[in-house]
């Protein structure tokens, strides 16, 4: 079903105007947004009060919660990687001991061995989370791209921008 005017978009919202739309409408409206009529979502998105920054702020939400999720799984690195490099130091310090014996002094090269793919392994897995985090956050991205909010935002704030005129 295409709306293909002002009118048909309040009907289908189940609204008289546009000015005092609740956030529940707000999020119906961007969910009818594919089955406008470009022209029509355009012009909506201009006249609805806090549309915009409504849209903004979700894309905020999506781009901070990934950043978030990055910042969170570097910390955990860190601390996997501290705490890796206490035990080889600790291992160092045990095989620079002159009185090892050579069973022992193989068994802790094989804890340092093992260290190291502990690191390797969990740098592994936190890329893949990381790609991960990052496809979910480009999906919703896209899905508001999808729905027009993301060119409705750029056409309207390049339409206040030359609105104002060239900054000093």
């Amino acid at each position: 079903m295409t709306l293909n005017s002002e009118d048909a978009v309040k009907k289908a919202l189940g609204i008289d105007s546009f000015r005092e739309m609740s956030k529940e409408k707000m999020l119906a409206f961007a969910a009818s947004m594919p089955d406008m009529a470009k022209e029509v979502r355009m012009k909506l998105i201009e006249q609805i009060p806090g549309f915009q920054k409504f849209a903004m702020d979700a894309i905020n939400v999506a781009e901070r919660t990934f950043k978030e999720t990055l910042s969170n799984e570097d910390k955990r690195g860190e601390r996997l990687n501290d705490s890796m490099a206490d035990v080889r130091e600790s291992i160092k310090t045990q095989l620079a001991d002159p009185n090892i014996s050579e069973e022992h002094a193989r068994f802790l090269n094989d804890k340092l061995i093992e260290t190291g793919t502990i690191e390797a392994e969990s740098q592994k897995e936190s890329r893949t989370h990381d790609a991960q985090q990052a496809g979910e956050t480009r999906k919703a991205v896209v899905a508001l791209a999808g729905i027009g909010l993301v060119a409705a935002i750029v056409l309207a704030g390049g339409k206040v921008m030359l609105g104002r005129g060239p900054q000093a």
